[in-house]
């Protein structure tokens, strides 16, 4: 897939997708070719969960919990983290191949994409968030998942420049 922000059509679905789309490709571009150590790298004192693995593996895990667990409304079965270890997916990722996660989480967005394109964006969620009673919308989902993605790109090319000297778009 090709990396742009720049929609083929100026549509609200074709600008989401094309968003969404692009901020899952600079994560994996980022993380692509790093080596086995830098992945698993922590080099901020404060935040010792913070390595390109945990955050690629946090991501992933952060769609399948909007789409499938509030949009779909299916039981959460997958998910890594648990009461006792709230993020565990970030300790999976550090520990797990770069490109390991990059396969998953490539292979999960392409799902997920045939999904969003067979279902219309003002399609309410199945499971209410936050306060018990508010349902969302896939269009919402989508926007929360451009915001989250593209916050922690910040965090990944960050990681990326200290883990290797790595840096551009």
């Amino acid at each position: 897939m090709t990396r742009t922000d720049l929609p083929p059509a100026f549509d609200e679905r074709t600008m989401l997708t094309t968003f969404l789309d692009y901020a899952r490709a600079t994560a994996v571009a980022k993380c692509t070719g790093v080596s086995a150590e830098g992945g698993a790298a922590a080099p901020l004192p404060g935040s010792p969960l913070m390595t390109l693995g945990g955050l690629l593996s946090h991501l992933r895990w952060v769609e399948y919990w909007w789409v499938q667990v509030v949009f779909l409304g299916e039981e959460d079965t997958q998910a890594p983290w648990t009461d006792e270890d709230p993020d565990r997916e970030m300790r999976i990722g550090a520990r797990t191949p770069i490109a390991e996660l990059v396969a998953a989480y490539e292979e999960q967005s392409a799902r997920y994409r045939e999904l969003i394109a067979a279902t219309e964006l003002s399609a309410v969620a199945k499971r209410p968030v936050r306060d018990g009673s508010t349902h969302v919308t896939l269009g919402w989902i989508l926007m929360h998942l451009i915001e989250e993605t593209s916050r922690h790109n910040g965090h990944i090319d960050i990681l990326r420049e200290l883990a290797d000297g790595t840096t551009g778009d």
